[in-house]
């Protein structure tokens, strides 16, 4: 039977590429237009996306096969679902997108007799499901077929064969799409609906940052008529994520949506040059001492909800106060009064923000001159009265109107009586040589969104935060302020928040932070990455000293054991070469070598490569990511995975017994997809006590 399947489906895929192959040619020979008819551009911008997604589905058209009867309908219809739709030449889907309504059903689907169903735009349509099939096509060969769900069997020992196989196979240096393997609780979260804001909490290789990614992709396929791709943004912690990350979208067909950091992103919002002090120094100290108090004070004040508290209060007193009580006399003997002034700021355009506010004043208080000059002939003395005019509008304008957010934010710093003196005369002698910390950033930003506004078109339609628990309330704040509906993708894990000095520790901290009927949560316990030797390993070491929201679950792939490899100072090098070489003749190509601190990973750095191994060393700094043989500090590998992972040196006197070294070890062992290797010298860690 299994051989009577291979063949049917053999003979499908083979004129199923026939057909994709053809329409291909006959697109490729009509000629690009170039010209401004619109009816010709519209045309050619169909043309252009058929292109793209032919693209996509030549080499591997789709990845399932789902046979669904419709109720009240004689028989089932076979229906195969791939990265990106194909209708064939009668414009009947030959392939159906996996984000469309009728996709869900192999999804949501879990077997059984009962009526299966899924919305469409018509409504609820209702049927019975006859096969659910996943289907392994490379280079336009097949593979594999496994059945998942065959109308009448009962035996479903294949449901979890076919993803098992799948994340055994997972190699590539870079984040893949899962559209072949997304689970029910990942469907759910992808399919939300865009107007709220999605918190979720999910463990180390429970595929958050990938659900947020297709999630994109989704709202994008259902709403084309109202969100725009180049008005949706991520956010990631840094350039070499963004790197790690960058080939899920255009795998799925998806382009134009920004990616950046947060400090990138608000630079590029502030219209002053400023130049960003390398926090490298002082988050490395914090990281490699594991919480020395230096520079945390400044951190943890501007990320405060009081800070937070006091530049709202400070900006809404400078709106209330910024028209002063007096007399402007622009010509002799004639003027404005203060309450001619407040009633245009106040009144006429109160809904303009404020350097918007201030360019309608300056334009009434001219045209005030202009009326009032009438009665005077052209001439020098009515020239020269109107140059002393507008002098004084100007000078009216500058004293009363014309902050900057650095001018504010440094009268709002000396105003500040709870900020602490030495983060005071620091931060403001930074500002006056235009110097900032990122933690300046989102106060910076705050106050020149409302002293110049956003325009509705640089509104954002959807926000994705990864690394969330890294964000502090206030980027959550000012980014919310910019979004249309409140649509956000917040994700993260609590048990990887090594950054508590900028952090948060609870979800609780951004939840609060939106209307509670348009937030939802979702909690992610179970792991795909790692072997379920590496999760318990994972686990038993972040119990040893913290308290997690939940514990990784793994999915049951069972793989080698954890080693932990004893040695001294005079073997320690020597071992360290022999893991390596190990995890290479496995085949492995994609392998981490980890330490506590960068000066550890700058020390290794020519002992490996004096064995003839070529490593990359990670600094935080680069742009790009290529796997191969990597060398870094442990809180530098967060977001990344290898498939073999190595962790230096996991000695008592680098891995103290506490909630941040836990949480820093547990960050490291989850980075490993298939084998992981913990060294240590003369005293192991209490962290890894119950592993040895």
């Amino acid at each position: 039977m299994e051989d009577q399947n291979h063949k049917q489906e053999q003979a499908h895929l083979t004129r199923t590429l026939n057909i994709i192959s053809q329409q291909k040619e006959r697109l490729e020979e009509v000629d690009q237009y170039v010209g401004d008819d619109i009816t010709e551009q519209a045309l050619e911008d169909i043309r252009e996306r058929t292109r793209q997604s032919l693209k996509i589905a030549e080499k591997e058209p789709y990845f399932a096969r789902l046979d669904f009867q419709e109720d009240l309908t004689p028989q089932a219809e076979a229906l195969y679902i791939g990265k990106v739709g194909v209708a064939d030449e009668s414009g009947e889907p030959l392939i159906i997108d996996w984000r469309a309504p009728i996709a869900s059903l192999f999804y949501s689907f879990a077997g059984g007799n009962d009526l299966a169903y899924y919305e469409s735009p018509e409504g609820l349509v209702e049927g019975y499901i006859h096969l659910k099939r996943n289907i392994v096509i490379r280079n336009r060969q097949l593979q594999r077929i496994v059945d998942a769900y065959v109308k009448g069997k009962t035996d479903l020992s294949n449901v979890d064969e076919f993803l098992l196989y799948r994340l055994s196979e997972r190699e590539s240096s870079k984040l893949q799409d899962i559209v072949s393997t997304i689970q029910t609780e990942q469907n759910n979260i992808i399919r939300a609906p865009k107007n709220s804001a999605l918190i979720i909490q999910g463990v180390a290789g429970s595929g958050k940052t990938t659900i947020a990614l297709h999630r994109l992709a989704y709202l994008i396929y259902q709403h084309q008529d109202k969100l725009r791709s180049e008005r949706m943004i991520i956010f990631a912690p840094n350039r070499l994520f963004l790197d790690y990350i960058a080939d899920v979208l255009p795998e799925l067909g998806v382009g134009g949506i920004q990616q950046t950091t947060f400090n990138d992103w608000a630079l590029e919002q502030l219209d002053e040059p400023l130049t960003l002090r390398s926090q490298h120094e002082s988050h490395k100290e914090w990281l490699e001492t594991g919480g020395s108090p230096t520079a945390m004070e400044r951190l943890r004040y501007k990320g405060s909800p009081a800070f937070i508290t006091y530049v709202h209060q400070a900006l809404a007193h400078y709106e209330a106060e910024a028209i002063p009580d007096q007399y402007l006399e622009l010509l002799p003997h004639k003027g404005l009064s203060s309450e001619t002034i407040k009633q245009w700021f106040y009144t006429d355009y109160k809904h303009y923000p404020l350097s918007k506010r201030k360019e309608r004043i300056e334009t009434k208080m001219k045209n005030w001159v202009e009326e009032a000059l009438k009665s005077l002939e052209s001439g020098k003395e009515k020239q020269a009265l109107k140059r002393k005019a507008h002098q004084k509008i100007r000078a009216y304008l500058k004293k009363h109107l014309s902050p900057t957010a650095v001018s504010f934010y440094m009268q709002l710093l000396k105003a500040d009586q709870t900020c602490p003196p030495d983060v005071k005369a620091q931060t403001l002698e930074m500002l006056k040589s235009k110097e900032i910390y990122s933690e300046d950033l989102p106060p910076l930003t705050h106050i020149h969104h409302y002293l110049n506004g956003v325009p509705k078109e640089q509104k954002f339609h959807h926000v994705v935060i990864d690394e969330a628990q890294d964000f502090s309330p206030y980027q959550v704040d000012i980014l919310k302020t910019i979004t249309l509906n409140h649509s956000f993708t917040i994700l993260g894990d609590l048990s990887q928040g090594i950054h508590e000095y900028k952090g948060i520790d609870d979800w609780s901290a951004f939840s609060e932070r939106f209307d509670q009927s348009k937030v939802t949560t979702f909690v992610l316990e179970k792991s795909y990455r790692s072997t379920t030797e590496i999760i318990d390993c994972a686990n038993k070491v972040l119990t040893q000293a913290y308290q997690p929201m939940c514990l990784a679950e793994p999915v049951f792939r069972s793989g080698e054991e954890v080693k932990v490899i004893a040695c001294n100072d005079d073997n320690y090098h020597q071992s360290l070469i022999e893991s390596i070489q190990k995890a290479l003749e496995k085949g492995y190509t994609n392998i981490g070598i980890l330490t506590r601190t960068e000066a550890e990973s700058t020390t290794l750095e020519p002992i490996i490569q004096s064995a003839g191994l070529k490593c990359t060393l990670l600094s935080g700094q680069e742009d790009k990511y290529s796997g191969g043989l990597s060398l870094s500090p442990v809180y530098l590998s967060k977001g990344l995975e290898f498939e073999a992972t190595i962790i230096a040196n996991v000695s008592r006197d680098h891995y103290p017994s506490n909630a941040f070294h836990a949480k820093l070890l547990y960050v490291g062992c989850t980075r490993a997809l298939h084998e992981l290797t913990l060294m240590y010298k003369d005293v192991p860690s209490l962290l890894i006590e119950p592993i040895i």
